[in-house]
């Protein structure tokens, strides 16, 4: 059965937007996202939380990402 996985999203003042995976694993986490982060464009800043290295924990990835609108 496929893992639940919960992606928020902040967007700060500056228009910059954090990105955090819950209860996503390993790979399974950037795989989950990288549809959307191509859609929100380049991303600036990839902090990957020990519990990417580890396995089965709840938070599994931050990254940063600013999106320039035309």
């Amino acid at each position: 059965m496929a893992e639940y996985q919960k992606i928020e999203y902040r967007i700060g003042k500056d228009g910059k937007i954090t990105e955090a995976v819950i209860n996503g694993t390993g790979t399974g986490c950037t795989n989950t996202t990288s549809e959307i982060e191509k859609a929100l464009g380049e991303i600036d800043e990839r902090e990957l939380l020990p519990e990417y290295y580890e396995g089965d924990e709840s938070i599994t990835t931050t990254s940063t990402e600013s999106v320039t609108q035309i």
